[in-house]
């Protein structure tokens, strides 16, 4: 395993019991979640008082937030943006009250067959807004590559990137949302790795787009990790399994795909864990 570099992971994918989350996570020899789901709740939807107590349960299991695994961006292009921005202002504040100043984020969902071009401007502005109360919270946007917003190929990410770049604005790199959008992710490594500050691991089969354990799909995950270790990388590296159908899956993408899986939640995400270490040992 490289240098100064820590393991974290969507912990909702375990359990939507958060007890049960942070009985699993220290059991791996984990330190750190990217917290998403307590409850059957989404991160964004706790109040101040759930937030405490989810602060007081991660202490007890002496477990970090490495970032917080919101929902902000992930509304399509057209709808209102007001509201929305109302809710990442109280995200910024759950953020500051786990501890992190990290908060993961998208790009908008665009009409089905749009030309994203079209939508460019309306996504900047939006962005640009977001940015602005991040720099007054003193949190950073961490861009995740997700299919079907603006950006979703390495080409609009990097776009993004160029246009809005800085302490506050930075990007994730998500090996199967990049393979599931036909992209070629040793050609995104190469444009976005200047960008990079956050690692999301979760694999994918080529055409298919099926999720499949890290290391066995089309995302030549061992070869970019080696790349990324070799350029230097330290941060954090967070599981991302989606090898089941945990509680909020449906929210979590336009159209979903069943997974077909006997493995409990615990056991899809122990077997990425060992996955990602296998390979990490091996670089």
């Amino acid at each position: 395993m490289f240098p100064n570099i820590w393991l974290s992971g969507f912990a909702d994918e375990i359990d939507p019991s958060f007890d049960k989350q942070m009985e699993v996570i220290p059991k791996l020899g984990m330190k750190y979640i990217e917290i998403r789901g307590v409850d059957g709740k989404n991160i964004a939807d706790l109040t101040p008082e759930e937030v405490a107590e989810v602060k007081a349960k991660l202490d007890t299991a002496g477990v970090q937030i490495s970032s917080i695994g919101s929902p902000i961006g992930k509304i399509d292009i057209t709808d209102d943006f007001e509201p929305h921005l109302e809710k990442f202002r109280a995200v910024a504040a759950t953020a500051k009250a786990l501890g992190t100043r990290y908060i993961r984020m998208f790009s908008f969902f665009m009409p089905k067959d749009a030309d994203p071009a079209d939508y460019r401007d309306e996504v900047l502005a939006r962005l640009c807004r977001l940015i602005e109360e991040a720099k007054k919270a003193d949190v950073v946007l961490l861009h995740e590559n997700e299919k079907d917003i603006y950006g979703d190929t390495d080409d609009r990410c990097l776009d993004l990137m160029k246009e809005l770049y800085c302490d506050n604005f930075k990007a994730v790199f998500d090996f199967a949302n990049f393979v599931q959008c036909g992209v070629d992710t040793l050609r995104a490594y190469e444009l976005m790795k200047p960008y990079v500050v956050y690692i999301h691991i979760k694999d994918a089969e080529a055409g298919t787009g099926t999720i499949v354990p890290p290391g066995k799909g089309a995302g030549h995950l061992a070869e970019i990790l080696a790349k990324f270790k070799a350029d230097g990388y330290t941060g954090f590296i967070s599981l991302e399994p989606h090898l089941t159908n945990f509680t909020g899956l449906s929210g979590l993408e336009k159209e979903v795909e069943e997974r077909h899986t006997t493995l409990t939640g615990e056991e899809a995400f122990t077997l990425a864990h060992d996955c990602l270490v296998e390979i990490l040992d091996k670089i």
